[in-house]
């Protein structure tokens, strides 16, 4: 989406100063990688308001090794539906441990039972090592869902943020090939089984966050003062694909699929202060145009990852307004999102 199809509100000095204060941490997260993660894990044992879900965790094995997976149950269910949740992190960080209080929030908010993921990381286990992890335990709960208390298949719905939302898109784009596949080899077996949800918060979707070649505003006018940089999405992209030609395949970048029929009903919510705001916005269009049922949301003043923020964050209300209408079926929105002129929320990291 261009910048001249669609009005920001304005952002006073003071108020990007004060953004600025709560930017990425300006570490080389190529060598810092694993700091990085044991202060993410820190954060996470933090006391915050309100109850934490409770949770048990449950391990597969795929080839030689185990996948973790935490499996929170709400207090209140107030929906059958199972949140299959791949976190963020750009592949490199993020695990279900840091991730616990998000899922915990996102499992009462929601009245949903959450499944998080522990997919392998980068840069030990490069590209595509944790999309097979997020594979495998998708198949495997698309053919058992009573696993998790799901009645059926149509219960399971992919949920991810940033890089996790890339790898939800990537999943459902997996899925709908194979089924394909399966249905030419023999037309007389039923179709493997798909989702028929995903919600993307704020994913990766494209691979050039260069502001010189770009072709998003948004990495432009956002990709140095705030949650997330240009610099710091490009240390993730050297750890999870080395091979810059390599970052083109749509398992890298979904947006760059041919062919994006036959995908879930989708909700694409976006962060207007995020670098990843306007391809992320591209991907929910590139959905509609194909033929999906797509709704897309602008959060605005929000900043990248605000998912993981407290629950009485003004971003994280909004959002979860919009995920608990999708998911008791609200008719999609495909028209561009309007920002408010909302004040935006400075927020802690994610």
């Amino acid at each position: 989406m261009d910048e001249s199809e669609r009005t920001r509100p304005p952002i006073n000095r003071l108020a990007r100063a004060v953004l600025r204060l709560f930017a990425a941490p300006r570490v080389n997260m190529r060598e810092d990688y694993e700091r990085v993660r044991r202060l993410q894990r820190h954060v996470a044992q933090l006391p915050l308001p309100g109850p934490r879900v409770p949770y048990r965790e449950v391990t597969e094995t795929s080839g030689a090794h185990p996948i973790t997976c935490r499996v929170f149950e709400p207090v209140e269910r107030r929906r059958e539906d199972v949140l299959l949740f791949f976190h963020g992190g750009g592949w490199v960080t993020g695990d279900i441990e840091s991730y616990t209080p998000a899922c915990s929030t996102m499992a009462e908010l929601t009245g949903c039972t959450v499944v998080s993921v522990d997919y392998r990381l980068a840069p030990e286990h490069p590209f595509p090592a944790g999309l097979e992890d997020c594979l495998h335990i998708t198949r495997l709960l698309l053919a058992e869902p009573q696993r998790v208390g799901a009645a059926s298949t149509d219960r399971i719905v992919l949920v991810g943020d940033s890089a996790g939302g890339n790898l939800a898109a990537v999943v459902s784009q997996q899925l709908r090939d194979e089924a394909r596949r399966a249905a030419n080899a023999d037309a007389t077996v039923a179709p493997s089984p798909t989702v028929d949800r995903q919600i993307l918060l704020y994913p990766v979707t494209h691979w050039d966050h260069d502001p010189a070649t770009s072709p998003y505003e948004s990495v432009r006018a956002h990709g140095r003062d705030y949650r997330l940089t240009t610099l710091e999405i490009e240390d993730y992209f050297c750890l999870y694909v080395p091979d810059r030609e390599a970052r083109r395949d749509p398992r890298v970048a979904p947006l760059m699929a041919e062919d994006l029929s036959d995908q879930p009903r989708t909700l694409v919510i976006s962060a207007e202060l995020d670098l990843l705001c306007d391809e992320g916005e591209a991907y929910g269009h590139a959905l509609a145009d194909a033929g999906n049922d797509v709704r897309i949301e602008r959060v605005p003043g929000a900043l990248h990852g605000f998912i993981t923020l407290p629950r009485f964050s003004k971003s994280l209300r909004h959002a979860y307004t919009v995920i608990d209408e999708f998911l008791d079926g609200t008719p999609a929105e495909t028209a561009d999102p309007t920002p408010r002129t909302d004040e935006p929320e400075p927020q802690g990291a994610a």
